[in-house]
């Protein structure tokens, strides 16, 4: 069984900064792809950030330049710098971690709340 467990969110004000961590733990043999997402209330779920199969980082066009994620591979952790935050970057962040060899499966974690108000 795998788990993801994700930290560091909060309340914050415009133009703050948060830093979200992921941490990945149980029977696993290969994380090909792991990143954050986030979901608004009467919205979608989006990308917001992750690391690709091939090791590469994408980003939503709305948090390039602002958010940075990052990862150690020996923890199997993943995390995410969030600067110069906007209103609009409330959400509940949700992990989310393809992993396998053979066969793949896509875990995701409870989700932690990033509230940027004033």
């Amino acid at each position: 069984q795998v788990q993801l467990v994700e930290s560091g969110g909060g309340l914050v004000q415009p133009g703050g900064t948060l830093r979200l961590s992921c941490a990945a733990s149980g029977r696993i043999f290969s994380i090909n792809a792991m990143g954050w997402y986030r979901q608004a209330p009467g919205k979608q779920r989006e990308l917001v950030a992750a690391f690709t199969r091939g090791g590469t980082t994408t980003y939503a066009d709305s948090v390039k330049g602002r958010f940075t994620i990052s990862r150690d591979i020996a923890k199997n952790t993943v995390y995410l710098e969030m600067n110069s935050l906007k209103p609009e970057d409330t959400a509940v962040y949700i992990c989310n971690a393809e992993i396998g060899v053979l066969s793949t499966r896509l875990y995701w974690g409870q989700g932690t709340q990033v509230t940027v108000s004033s």
